[in-house]
């Protein structure tokens, strides 16, 4: 019994653990809250400052108009029914809607062709064949513009040197038919190796436990990249697919360069972030150019959060 109640008062003698509802534990809790938000206080504020605010101002802008008479007043969403009845507008959406299914398919296909090849290890100079296809993701778009441009040229270029050579006309590349073509060109050229990197680095995540079974089953290369490799990159694909969404819709600098080349082809308008470009600094609509942007960035959120659902909602019904 005297020895009960000594472990008892031992017990109650010793200091409590810092726990939920010590003191000492709120502190420490709340001081690792107040770092978390420190450390997240940065990306916070250039979040504000470089997106979040040019947003709203964009926003802001688009419900006014500015008149001769009057200055500027408040117009409510005519800007937007002008924007959504705007036939260039349409045009240029149509044009790199186009454009997004026909180049996004296929740079994806070749960035997994080089990944799955990099992968299998029996490519010879694999890591020179990496960095050869990543090297033209680090060559600025206008200069990669301006290059294959200069090629394309029928007068000037490699492509109608080439054709002389041949003693033949080569289609010229940079005429009405051909330019969309040679633009997606130009952007697969440049981020193939990119989406191969992102497809890369996944495959390197692959157990190789799983390799090591498919050997036992007596599975060859092609057998274990399309039931191991393909579906461990269902992530990876859906990761890159999204982002080549999003910069078909906003695919500027490629066109903008050529257009120098072939203004009779590209226009203006071409693309509907060159049309809002276009209407604020050359026609001083900075107005109407906001509610272009706006409505642009709404198509492009739509289309890739449509995307990205429809690829979740297989995944979970597999």
């Amino acid at each position: 019994m005297a020895v009960s109640r000594q472990t008892s008062s031992a017990r109650a003698d010793r200091p409590a653990p810092p726990g939920r509802g010590s003191r000492f534990g709120q502190v420490s809790g709340g001081r690792q809250n107040g770092y978390g938000y420190l450390f997240f206080a940065p990306f916070l504020l250039v979040f504000l400052i470089a997106i979040a605010a040019p947003l709203a101002y964009a926003v802001h802008l688009s419900f006014f108009q500015d008149r001769i008479i009057g200055g500027t007043v408040f117009v409510g969403l005519d800007n937007y029914r002008r924007a959504l009845t705007d036939n260039l507008f349409h045009a240029g959406l149509g044009r790199v809607s186009l454009f997004l299914v026909l180049q996004v398919p296929l740079m994806l296909g070749i960035a997994l062709f080089a990944a799955l090849a990099i992968d299998s290890g029996r490519l010879r100079w694999a890591g020179l064949f990496r960095i050869g296809l990543f090297i033209p993701y680090a060559v600025p778009s206008v200069v990669a513009a301006l290059m294959w441009g200069y090629l394309y040229g029928r007068r000037f270029g490699l492509v109608a040197r080439i054709g002389e050579w041949f003693g033949t006309t080569l289609p010229d590349l940079l005429g009405r038919s051909w330019m969309l073509a040679s633009i997606g060109n130009i952007v697969t050229w440049e981020y193939v190796g990119y989406n191969m990197l992102i497809l890369y680095a996944a495959l390197r995540t692959v157990p190789d436990e799983l390799y090591e079974a498919a050997v036992v089953d007596g599975a060859g290369e092609i057998r274990k990249a399309w039931s191991i490799k393909i579906p461990a990159l269902r992530q990876a694909l859906l990761f890159a697919t999204v982002f080549s969404i999003i910069g078909s819709f906003q695919l500027f600098n490629e066109p903008n360069v050529l257009q120098s080349l072939a203004p009779s082809v590209v226009t203006t308008s071409y693309t509907p972030n060159m049309y809002a470009y276009n209407m604020a600094f050359n026609g001083q609509q900075f107005n109407f150019s906001a509610a272009l942007a706006v409505v642009l960035g709404a198509v492009t959120a739509l289309i890739a959060y449509t995307t990205q659902r429809s690829a979740i909602r297989r995944e979970r019904t597999r």
